[in-house]
């Protein structure tokens, strides 16, 4: 039976999303792309690839603002 709270079986193929997020210190902008591009095949398909896409976009607003 999966532990569909703390281990989901769309994060499960490898090393998990969140293990992946904290080994490369991402912020929120960038865990949550991360997130939506590792669950889109197993979980709401194109959905989230918009979801990704959004927060792909916002970081880009975000880092052009630095510039």
């Amino acid at each position: 039976m999966s532990d569909k709270v703390n281990h989901p079986e769309h994060y499960n193929k490898g090393i998990e999303c969140w293990d992946y997020i904290v080994s490369h210190n991402m912020d929120f902008l960038q865990g949550s792309a991360i997130k939506y591009l590792t669950r889109f095949k197993h979980k709401n398909g194109i959905e989230d690839l918009k979801k990704a896409r959004a927060f792909i976009d916002k970081l880009i607003e975000v880092e052009e603002y630095k510039e």
